[in-house]
């Protein structure tokens, strides 16, 4: 099965984003042809920052780990651990060494900016070539008000798919959609747009991101809480987590 034949505008690929071996397991035994990793869950289950390149190591391991599954694996890079193209490059190739389908590379920095745009085309471009589906996300929506969305996607083309997180109206999803040949990949989100209607704006892709991390969480301490007779709380938000973990 080839992973880039699965991003189709119309028929999105619905991703899951495992956080360990287990949830990956779980989820590949379910059905799911294809599974990605989770950044914040890989941080948070080693106790470590989320989108400051902290988890090189771990998120290696990780993508070795279920590589073997006989699924498919997209892994989050963060921003490639490095602001080093030749750096990214080697890693990617490594992980296709491992059998890795796919890598997601952001643009978004640890200090909340984004990475100048010729720095983070010559990173996709060290990528590219190694026969791993490279899924370029922009965080501009996801770090500001959308400001520059379409001149970034317009400028990561040479990757395979763009991603743009925290892009939820479907009206303006499918402008995005339109203004690029790539398979547009957004986040899923609870109580926004369904599979259907993103479908119908043309998307590819959508992830749950770390939505199932965050479920979990909620689902183990709601346990938890029940057996001494209190409500199971709300699942926590991303900044809720990040505020637990280390800096």
């Amino acid at each position: 099965m080839n992973f880039r034949d699965l991003h189709r505008a119309g028929d999105p690929l619905l991703l899951p984003n495992a956080w360990d071996y287990g949830s990956a397991a779980c989820l590949a035994a379910h059905g799911f042809p294809a599974i990605g990793t989770t950044s914040l869950g890989v941080a948070a289950v080693h106790g470590r920052p989320d989108a400051a390149g902290a988890t090189r190591a771990e998120t290696i391991e990780l993508a070795e780990a279920i590589s073997g599954l006989g699924v498919l694996v997209t892994v989050d890079l963060e921003g490639g651990f490095s602001d080093d193209p030749a750096e990214v490059g080697e890693l990617v190739a490594g992980l296709a060494a491992l059998g890795v389908a796919g890598v997601n590379l952001e643009d978004g920095r640890p200090d909340g900016t984004l990475r100048p745009i010729e720095l983070q085309q010559r990173i996709i471009e060290a990528a590219t070539g190694h026969g791993v589906f490279v899924n370029a996300r922009t965080d501009t929506y996801w770090l500001g008000d959308g400001a520059g969305t379409y001149e970034r996607v317009d400028a990561y083309g040479h990757a395979d798919g763009v991603f743009v997180p925290g892009l939820s109206d479907l009206d303006e999803i499918a402008k995005v959609a339109a203004s690029t040949p790539l398979p547009l990949n957004v986040l899923h989100q609870q109580g926004g747009p369904t599979l259907a209607r993103l479908a119908e704006a043309g998307v590819a892709r959508v992830s749950t991101g770390s939505l199932l991390y965050r479920a979990a969480l909620a689902a183990a301490l709601g346990t938890a809480l029940s057996a001494r007779g209190e409500q199971a709380p709300p699942i926590p938000t991303y900044t809720e987590i990040v505020a637990w973990l280390p800096r």
